[in-house]
């Protein structure tokens, strides 16, 4: 029989050509169970004094599962259960919610002898007399089936599919001798896909912890220790920052805590905000002057950046602190050193607020802090360092994330070879 001939035995749908030995197959006729689980009353435990209970939170997008907040199950309540018991080579897919069709496999390394899904997941169980499971669970995973899948979903928002699902998805089957070696094959290319990935991030990690490294570099040193310093309101201004507010009378251009970067000011974290007119002259920010996170989580209060002149226009809110330098101080050194200084920890440990999630350093705080004021010439070699070694980093970070882009299309590409039978 010819690629172009066949079709399923039980459906007119329209469906690609398949190699020679291949046939389309519903999902229904390939497994020996579909179902889902449920909770007791009151709803799974935090506690590990049952049985792990599996939901969509704990499912990877790369098909592993992540059990760092896992609830559980009562034995009481497991031992009544008729469904939603885990085994091995099961394939779990997620049935509602924002991730629907969400695909995870459990394997020979899952952790747990006995575990359980809630009633948000399905368990899909192969006919292994049909269907080898990985290699069921590899074509779901994969771009084609995830289409499949989320072509049954139904509702708004809090949709998803039900069991019917399985009546509409087709699986190309070849037999099962040839599904063993596309699962080997595909196996040991995944596992290269992920010891590139992974070595990928380390690398992109790395590069990102740079520029911190390279400015503790300088102010720890022993010839920062050797700097004069002067009250930072001896040597700067602090200018004046209004409130936003949804009732101001025009729009504006808003600098949030987005545009204050370790690498330098973020046109990107620009928003749309309303702010009264009699208000915006004053708030406009020039080319040079030092924005500072006054308000703001712990880990982002006291966020620096230097204003780089983009978007013409940008205002900043009462949530900044604005400094502007005095002649014998290069912006762009204090705007360093003030990011060592967020960098070390400095304000999050000073920062005041009654609140544990959100901090807040005040402008006399900002006027009364010591800063390195080390001649002009010095100032600017330092400068010059740190933009060449930043502009180095920059490079190397977009580099490692074009090449962690390409390796995450890899897993598509390969899969699409398999189910198109070149492998």
């Amino acid at each position: 029989m010819s690629a172009k001939s066949q079709q399923p035995e039980t459906t007119t749908t329209t469906l690609r050509p398949l190699p020679e030995g291949w046939r389309w197959v519903r999902l229904t006729d390939l497994i020996v169970c579909l179902e889902s689980g449920s909770r007791p009353k009151g709803g799974a435990i935090g506690i590990n004094s049952g049985v792990p209970s599996i939901s969509a939170e704990h499912m990877m997008p790369n098909g592993t599962f992540d059990f760092s907040s896992l609830r559980y199950v009562p034995y009481n309540y497991y031992e009544t259960m008729q469904r939603g018991r885990i085994r091995r080579g099961d394939i779990l897919i997620v049935k509602d919610g924002a991730t629907t069709g969400k695909t995870c496999f459990v394997n020979d390394s899952f952790p747990f002898q006995e575990a359980v899904v809630n009633e948000h997941v399905f368990i899909c169980r192969a006919d292994r007399s049909r269907i080898v499971p990985e290699f069921l669970f590899l074509w779901l995973w994969g771009h084609e089936g995830q289409s499949a899948i989320r072509a049954n979903y139904q509702g708004a928002a809090i949709g998803g599919i039900n069991q019917t699902f399985v009546q509409t998805v087709f699986v190309p089957v070849p037999d099962l001798s040839k599904q063993k070696r596309i699962v080997s094959i595909l196996q040991e290319q995944m596992a290269a896909v992920e010891r590139a990935r992974r070595a990928a991030e380390e690398q992109l990690e790395a590069a990102q912890a740079l520029p911190a490294a390279f400015i503790r570099s300088v102010f720890s040193s022993r010839e920062a220790q050797t700097w004069q310093r002067m009250r930072l309101s001896d040597i700067c201004v602090l200018l004046p920052a209004k409130s936003v507010t949804s009732y101001g009378d025009c729009e504006v251009l808003a600098i949030t805590t987005a545009c204050l970067s370790e690498i330098g000011f973020e046109p990107s974290g620009v928003k749309h905000a309303r702010m009264w007119a009699r208000d915006v002259p004053e708030c406009v920010v020039a080319e040079g002057e030092i924005l500072i996170a006054r308000s703001n989580t712990p880990e982002l209060v006291g966020r620096v950046a230097m204003f780089a002149g983009q978007p013409k226009g940008a205002i900043a809110s009462d949530l900044t602190i604005r400094i502007r330098v005095r002649d014998g101080i290069d912006p762009k050194f204090l705007t360093a050193y003030l990011r060592y200084l967020y960098l070390s920890g400095y304000w999050k440990d000073r920062a005041g607020g009654a609140s544990g999630s959100m901090k807040k350093i005040t402008r006399k705080q900002i006027q009364g802090e010591q800063v390195p004021v080390p001649p002009v010439p010095t100032q600017r070699r330092i400068v010059t360092e740190l933009s060449e070694q930043m502009a180095a980093v920059e490079r190397l970070r977009r580099a490692l994330e074009e090449q962690l882009e390409a390796i995450n299309k890899l897993p598509a590409a390969i899969l699409r070879k398999a189910f198109n039978g070149e492998l």
